[in-house]
């Protein structure tokens, strides 16, 4: 499994004009769509077997990143000022 299907355009193919707007214009929203990024390809890694961790660890990581998933849901939601 790669990381293709958990990125953020592919996850809401609906907002991608947002997405690039907001990653250009909010710090706090970029910061947030680097981390997502960044946990959803350590979370590939170890699915792949390229890189350990234990169970626990990789639950963990999966609910970070569902964590960071709503926040930018939430942030990209229709009706919410740009």
């Amino acid at each position: 499994m790669s990381e293709h299907g958990h990125d953020l355009h592919s996850l809401f193919p609906h907002a991608i004009d947002r997405l690039h707007h907001l990653k250009l214009t909010d710090a706090y929203f970029r910061g947030l769509a680097d981390r997502y990024h960044d946990l959803a390809g350590e979370i590939s890694r170890i699915i792949e077997g390229l890189s350990a961790a234990s169970d626990a660890r990789l639950e963990d990581l999966k609910k970070q990143r569902l964590a960071l998933l709503d926040t930018i849901g939430a942030m990209i939601a229709p009706g919410r000022p740009a």
